[in-house]
C-alpha cells in the first residue's frame, strides 16, 4: 500500500539495502519496510553450497576421459560477491537474475584448467584409476585461483565421483580386462594344478620319509628290546643267585641259632635237673605220709583225716567194725 512492501529473511542471507542508490543497511537475517519504487535488495546465502561439474579432458595418448565431481564452497566476502555478480531480488525475495549460475561455471572452469595439465601428463589407463590425485589436484587449483577469490567465496571441499572414458574404449578395455581376468584365471588354474601335483609330490615324499622313519623306529625299539631282555635276564639271574647266597646265609644262620638255642636249652634243663637234685635232695629217703606232714597243706585237717581213711583202707584187712558219723561226713563234703 501506497508503495511501502515488508521483506523479511532468514539468518544464513545476508542482505544488502540500497535506497536511492545508497547502502541503507546490510547484515544477516533482516526484516524491514522498504518504499519498492526507489530501493534495490540484494540477499547473498551464506550457507554451504553444492556444485556439481562435468568436463572432458584428453590423456597423453589421444584418448578422451570425463570427469565428475562436486565442489562445496561457502560466501565469505558477501559485499564483494555483490560488486561483481547481480543477486538482487524482487519483493518476494525471487533472485531477478541467474548470476547464481556464473559461479558453477567459474568453479567448473577452474577445476578443468587445474585438472588439464595433469590429465595429459596420464595415459588413459592411468587416468582413470587417479581419482584422487585428480581430486587434490582441482582442491589445490581452486584454492589458489585468483578469480575464485575475487568472488568472495571458499572451496570447502572437492570430491571426484567419475573417471570414465568414453563407451568404446570402456568396451575395448573390458575386452582387454576380460581377455587379461581369463588368462589369470588359466594361470591360476594352471598355478593351482601344479601346485597340486607339487604337494602331491611332496605328500608322497613324506609318506615314504614317514615309512623310512617308522621302519628306523621299529629296528631301534627291536633292539632296545632285545637289550632290555638281555638285562633283565642278566638282572634275574643276578637276583636269584643272591636271593640263593641270602638263603644259605640264611640258613647257615638258623643253623647256627638252633645249635646255639639247643646248647642253651640243654645248659638250662642240665641247671634245672642241678637245681631240682639238689632241691629234693633232702626228701629223697623220705616217705610219702613224711612229705605231706611237712608240705603247706600237712596242717589241714580235712587232708589228715583224708589220710587217715586212706591208712584204714590199706589195712581194710585188719578192721573188723568202722563207724563213720555222718556229721564227719557232712563237714568233710561241704568244706
Amino acid at each position: 500500500m501506497f508503495g511501502i512492501n515488508y521483506i523479511k529473511f532468514d539468518a544464513t542471507t545476508f542482505v544488502l539495502h540500497y535506497a536511492g542508490g545508497k547502502l541503507v543497511k546490510k547484515g544477516r537475517g533482516l526484516s524491514f519496510f522498504y518504499l519498492a519504487y526507489n530501493s534495490s535488495i540484494v540477499a547473498i546465502p551464506l550457507g554451504s553450497n553444492d556444485v556439481q561439474f562435468y568436463f572432458n579432458e584428453s590423456t597423453q595418448d589421444f584418448q578422451t576421459i570425463s570427469i565428475q565431481g562436486q565442489i562445496t564452497y561457502k560466501v565469505v566476502n558477501p559485499e564483494q560477491l555483490a560488486d561483481l555478480l547481480d543477486f538482487s531480488v524482487d519483493s518476494k525475495g525471487n533472485y531477478k537474475s541467474n548470476d547464481a549460475e556464473k559461479i558453477t561455471q567459474r568453479l567448473t572452469n577452474e577445476a578443468q584448467t587445474a585438472t588439464s595439465a595433469l590429465i595429459q601428463s596420464l595415459v588413459l589407463k592411468q587416468g582413470l584409476r587417479s581419482a584422487k590425485h585428480i581430486e587434490e589436484t582441482i582442491k589445490k587449483g581452486i584454492q589458489v585461483s585468483e578469480a575464485i577469490k575475487l568472488l568472495g567465496i571458499e572451496p570447502l571441499s572437492v570430491t571426484v565421483t567419475a573417471v570414465k572414458a568414453t563407451p568404446e574404449m570402456e568396451r575395448a578395455l573390458e575386452a582387454e580386462t576380460r581377455e587379461g581376468v581369463q588368462q589369470e584365471a588359466d594361470q591360476a588354474i594352471y598355478n593351482r594344478r601344479n601346485f597340486a601335483v607339487e604337494q602331491e609330490r611332496k605328500i608322497k615324499e613324506s609318506e615314504l620319509n614317514t615309512e623310512i622313519a617308522v621302519e628306523e623306529k621299529r629296528k631301534q625299539i627291536v633292539e632296545k628290546q632285545m637289550e632290555t631282555k638281555f638285562l633283565t635276564q642278566e638282572n634275574e639271574q643276578k637276583l636269584n643267585q643272591m636271593k640263593m647266597e641270602a638263603s644259605i646265609a640264611y640258613e647257615d644262620q638258623k643253623k647256627a641259632y638252633l645249635v646255639l638255642r639247643l646248647e642253651n636249652e640243654k645248659k638250662s634243663a642240665d641247671a634245672e635237673s642241678y637245681k631240682l637234685a639238689v632241691t629234693l635232695q633232702p626228701y629223697k629217703d623220705m616217705d610219702w605220709k613224711t612229705l605231706m606232714a611237712i608240705s603247706k597243706e600237712g596242717g589241714n585237717p580235712k587232708l589228715n583225716i583224708a589220710l587217715a581213711f586212706r591208712e584204714l583202707a590199706e589195712n581194710a584187712q585188719k578192721i573188723q567194725t568202722l563207724n563213720i558219723s555222718p556229721d564227719l561226713l557232712d563237714n568233710l563234703i561241704k568244706g
